[in-house]
């Protein structure tokens, strides 16, 4: 059976009263059971779409559908299907942490009983289970974000949607944090992520839309995107200690140290030639990693070229 389609937007458009033309025309399909990237500068229009979508804004014109459920006329059953981690931090931060998301699974009908094993499973799942007592109040900030990610889990939507999810939470717990989404996902929850740490993006997304100024700019699969990239620049690690940069035939090189080098690779090269210039040099490599991020040397190069087709 094909894949249904979790979300689809067509012609969202949404002007704020100032003259604020914040959406301006954007069209979206989310297959079901994607891991899905929403990514942009501050103020492209991410948060304002994700608003829409939860009826927290209203849109000027357009229509949204979620899993098949036009949002004007079944708007109850489509916020049935989602589970919305905000930017901001918005719990009672007075009421302990098992309450807030035992009291979020009651606003979905999920009876008492059952809203304590999820709220002790996703508690559990996010590192939050020894604090299950306290009140919000007293969790750091990269705990709070994580207490959201719990409550927005615990009605176990159908489609889940992450506004910044990982901000100010430390790598280790990130990195567990993204181990769970990779399992959610792989059971058949769609997932949307909007991410500041471009890496989240290319880990766990399969498919991409960039957004800018209000348009969607890129829309493809995340392997299709990250091949537009015209170059590439690694560090290297040398085995040999060296005190300055080599001479490499068709690669730009800059000595970091002087045991690691950086090298640019374009689209004309690839590595196998990168080694066998190396190696033509007497030169040792002991490991290697990309400098850049991919994605927002992409983000950066998508958004010249279209203010280049703009400008007059």
């Amino acid at each position: 059976m094909p894949a249904l389609d979790a979300l689809v937007i067509n012609d969202l458009r949404k002007v704020y009263r100032n003259g604020l033309e914040a959406l301006k025309g954007i069209n979206l399909i989310v297959k079901e059971g994607d891991f899905f990237a929403l990514l942009g500068p501050n103020g492209a229009g991410k948060t304002t779409a994700i608003g829409i979508i939860t009826s927290l804004v209203n849109k000027t014109s357009g229509t949204i559908s979620v899993f098949g459920l036009d949002i004007d006329s079944h708007l109850e059953a489509a916020k049935a299907c989602i589970g919305v981690v905000p930017q901001e931090v918005n719990l009672n931060i007075f009421e302990k942490n098992e309450n807030i998301l035992i009291n979020q699974a009651g606003y979905y009908g999920v009876p008492r009983a059952e809203a304590r094993l999820r709220a002790e499973k996703y508690l559990k799942a996010l590192h939050l289970w020894d604090r299950r007592h306290d009140v919000a109040r007293n969790l750091s900030g990269g705990m709070k974000r994580r207490l959201m990610i719990a409550r927005a889990l615990v009605n176990e939507p159908r489609l889940l949607i992450l506004d910044e999810p990982t901000a100010g939470v430390d790598i280790e717990i990130r990195r567990s944090m993204w181990a769970l989404l990779r399992q959610l996902n792989e059971a058949g929850m769609t997932i949307i992520l909007t991410t500041h740490y471009l890496e989240e993006a290319e880990s766990l997304c399969r498919n991409i839309a960039i957004i800018d100024d209000g348009r969607i700019i890129e829309n493809d699969s995340m392997s299709n995107v990250v091949r537009k990239l015209q170059r590439e620049v690694f560090v290297l690690t040398l085995r040999e200690a060296i005190g300055q940069a080599p001479e490499l035939n068709g690669f730009d090189v800059t000595l970091r140290n002087e045991h690691e080098i950086e090298v640019e690779v374009t689209k004309e090269h690839n590595l196998n030639d990168l080694f066998g210039a190396l190696s033509a040099g007497g030169l040792s490599v002991t490991s290697m990693r990309t400098r850049s991020n991919r994605l927002e040397e992409l983000f950066m190069r998508l958004v010249e070229s279209k203010n280049k087709v703009a400008a007059p």
